[in-house]
């Protein structure tokens, strides 16, 4: 099983790996700290070369085409083990200088111009509307949530996370909003439904923009808020207010200049902006190349270090900045419990090896945000230092008087058409 034996060896701190290989033979990887106990079976030779030379991509390709499977082990206990034991990979030598060379074209990895943004979103965000809502909350919000208890459903995590993004809007009456990125349109929904604010979501998500206007017209609220099918770079019009959650991951770090000149240029002088996105506590690197792959082209997670240089030269104040360490992994299990028990009907739907595809992001992405690097930050930016409050009870504050608000106004969405389960 050389090379692989080799790397596995140096691989396996904590934990025990045991690998059956192609010819029916055991080979046991044990660390010296305790940790999950994994049986792995490979069914194919060229997976000796593969996984020693590109594990990250190889693993997922191999998992989803039943080459590489788990006895008496799952994928969630072999992710946990690979993940506990990711800093010992990335010192194996060959892994270290492959990583270097990653990083010098991280680039071309990350070109999101306009037209190729687009492509890049459809490839997952068009995968179908019935297929998101088997495993999405019912207002089919496809970003971190906000979890005030640990018996929190999802649905009302997620409703959390709203109220939290808007008590850092500082909404008003007559208030003209955009939110770049607006997915499924349960934020903008909410936000005209807690004040008389116009909002305007753009997406590049051809199922999306389709269902957030129609959601807004059940809703009684198209005259407030609509959606439109168009890059945020080619929006023209200026507003007070600024949000976008779950998109600066699909910008391109060499985009990130574009997209905070853009925001300066969008925004009021006493505006603010919300930025809810996914980064990383280490520094920079690069996206993991199967999930670059498989489910997000062009994407990137940023080390905070990419992003405020950024901002600096935008000449945008940061006036808040607030750290979601593990509600993400949270969101993620929630997500694969749904997932899991939907999953006769997603087979359907595609095949079985797509199941195993997103059943490997869903984990992944999961053990990143539980035992990795992940986080996910809020950061609120104005063009100008006064534009919060200084004291930021503002926000505890808000999310109190929203919360007490939310039964009649939602209600009153409710009565004038909205679908039964917007914003339960």
């Amino acid at each position: 099983m050389f090379p692989l034996s080799h790397m596995l060896k140096s691989f396996v701190r904590v934990g025990t790996l045991k690998v059956i290989d192609a010819d029916g033979k055991t080979h046991v990887f044990g660390g010296t700290a305790p940790g999950p106990d994994v049986t792995m079976r490979l069914t194919d030779r060229s997976l000796y070369h593969k996984l020693f030379l590109n594990p990250e991509l190889h693993a997922g390709e191999a998992y989803m085409d039943e080459r590489l499977t788990f006895e008496n082990s799952t994928l969630r206990d072999f992710l946990t083990l690979f993940s506990l034991n990711r800093g010992s990979l990335a010192s194996y030598p060959l892994q270290s200088v492959l990583k270097r060379i990653s990083r010098g074209v991280k680039r071309f990895q990350q070109a999101n111009p306009v037209g190729q943004a687009q492509k890049n979103v459809a490839h997952h965000y068009d995968l179908g509307n019935d297929f998101y809502k088997l495993f999405l909350d019912e207002g089919m919000q496809y970003s971190c949530a906000y979890f005030m208890d640990d018996d929190d459903t999802l649905e009302e995590a997620q409703q959390n996370k709203l109220r939290l993004i808007a008590s850092k809007l500082r909404l008003k009456p007559g208030l003209k909003i955009l939110d770049i990125g607006s997915g499924w349109g349960d934020l903008a929904l909410y936000l005209a439904a807690m004040e008389d604010v116009d909002v305007t979501g753009v997406t590049l998500s051809k199922e999306q923009h389709a269902l957030s206007n129609e959601k807004a017209r059940r809703a009684g609220l198209s005259d407030r808020v609509r959606f439109e099918l168009l890059d945020y770079r080619k929006v023209e019009a200026k507003f007070d207010r600024i949000v976008s959650v779950g998109m600066f991951e699909h910008v391109g770090v060499h985009h990130y200049g574009e997209f905070f000149a853009k925001i300066n240029a969008l925004l009021d002088d006493d505006g603010l902006m919300l930025l809810h996105s996914i980064g990383k506590m280490s520094p920079p690197g690069t996206a993991s190349p199967w999930l670059r792959k498989y489910i997000f082209p062009g994407a990137y997670s940023p080390a905070l270090s990419e992003v405020f240089p950024v901002v600096e030269q935008a000449s945008l104040w940061v006036t808040d900045l607030e750290f979601l360490r593990l509600h993400y992994a949270k969101t993620l299990f929630h997500w694969h419990q749904r997932f899991e028990a939907n999953r006769a009907a997603i087979a359907k739907m595609y095949d079985e090896r797509f199941c195993r595809m997103f059943e490997f992001y869903l984990v992944s992405a999961e053990m990143m945000f539980r035992t990795g690097s992940q986080l996910v930050f809020h950061m609120q930016l104005a063009r100008r230092r006064d534009a919060a409050p200084i004291v930021r009870d503002y926000v505890t504050d808000v999310q109190r008087l929203y919360r007490g608000m939310e039964g009649e106004r939602l209600e009153n969405l409710r009565g004038e058409g909205a679908t039964a389960h917007m914003l339960t």
